[in-house]
């Protein structure tokens, strides 16, 4: 492939933080393609990393809401129209509109899919159904044309491909990780050293994903910290719980940290979490990025009963499926783990072997079947 060969990726996410869109990236300008990624930039948008691709972030005076989503589809459209490029690469619904429309300006530029999540499924969607129906008839109307289509997992690949009888690739959130570059203790990193560190780490720590219920769990648990790694809409409100009700010891909130860090404070952590819930069809379906993460951190997980979660976990027998998300039983959970050290070696052995078997380099394989051809 020319070196020549020019494609324009575009997220709506901070891109400081979006590890699938950085890896595909890296694998794209491995590829020989000369890469632009296109995110936002937040008011708390830290500074990007060096990086082998060239970045462009839109400052926008607004950053939720309908107003955020059309000023950034009509500021990324104006950019791709300006912008040379044999290939657009849409990061989720949110970018497809601009994508779709700025590939009818541009003569043989291929125009590809990658959906994280199932868009229209998600909770926020789910009880606003008017603002739901809206994105759904982009989806209708724009998501049959791309040119290439892959997403996260094979069980929403097989919702897209009955509902648009059409091929759908899957390239999984396998972690790239390969150890800890700079070595830190835990008191550097500001983690209790005489306590067990449980860990709900994320870029997505919202609601119906468990972050109140684990709070609740660690309270019943005297030699045991929470922390959290990342953000998300019910951390301010899980922060003032906290310091409600005086158990700041107890719940510790690390915010974003740069990829290598979290990972640190992942492998330093005794027992990851992963508690999403079913109540919608994005989170049955889901297979969150902290999986792999810590997988390749090599810490044991306990998580809810999801179909993908639930079959990566008691396949590679690296940790517990949880029934229910009541408090108790969440506590229970880590409590059995951390008792039993037999079978806690027995899991933290397994995701040794696990990280070798599920790893990027395999999933971007898939990736050369869909760009390469």
């Amino acid at each position: 492939m020319s070196a020549s060969k020019k494609i324009i990726v575009s997220v709506t996410n901070d891109i400081y933080t979006d590890q699938r869109v950085r890896r595909v990236c890296e694998f794209l300008v491995e590829q020989d393609y000369e890469v632009t990624l296109c995110g936002r930039l937040l008011k708390n948008s830290k500074p990007l990393p060096e990086t082998s691709y060239k970045t462009v972030r839109f400052k926008l005076p607004f950053n939720k809401g309908a107003k955020f989503y059309a000023i950034f589809n009509l500021r990324l459209f104006i950019y791709l129209i300006f912008h040379k490029a044999d290939a657009l690469l849409s990061n989720d619904l949110d970018t497809l509109l601009a994508n779709s429309l700025a590939s009818k300006f541009k003569s043989n530029c291929k125009l590809y899919y990658d959906s994280h999540e199932y868009f229209t499924g998600v909770p926020e969607l789910i009880a606003r159904p008017k603002v739901q129906r809206f994105w759904k008839k982009i989806e209708k109307t724009y998501l049959p044309k791309t040119y290439k289509m892959y997403t996260v997992n094979e069980s929403i690949a097989n919702l897209y491909r009955k509902e648009y009888q059409r091929e759908v690739f899957v390239v999984r959130n396998i972690s790239d990780f390969n150890g800890v570059k700079n070595t830190y203790t835990k008191k550097e990193l500001g983690l209790p050293e005489d306590r067990y560190v449980i860990i709900i780490q994320g870029a997505g720590i919202n609601i119906d994903r468990g972050a109140e219920e684990a709070v609740e769990a660690i309270k019943l648990l005297p030699d045991c910290v929470l922390i959290f790694v990342g953000d998300g809409d019910v951390i301010p409100q899980l922060k003032n719980k906290v310091k409600n009700e005086n158990i700041e010891d107890k719940v510790l909130f690390f915010g974003k940290r740069p990829y290598n860090e979290l990972m640190s404070l992942t492998s330093l952590s005794d027992i990851g979490l992963s508690l999403d819930k079913d109540t919608n069809i994005n989170y049955k379906y889901s297979l969150p990025n902290k999986i792999f993460d810590y997988i390749h951190a090599n810490t044991p997980l306990i998580v809810s009963d999801l179909i993908e979660v639930k079959r990566i976990v008691e396949n590679h027998q690296i940790g517990v499926v949880i029934s229910n998300h009541q408090p108790q039983t969440i506590a229970k959970a880590i409590r059995q783990m951390l008792d039993d050290k037999n079978q806690y070696r027995k899991f933290k052995l397994n995701t040794k072997k696990a990280s070798k078997a599920l790893t990027w380099r395999n999933e971007c394989r898939v990736l050369k079947d869909i760009y390469n051809n």
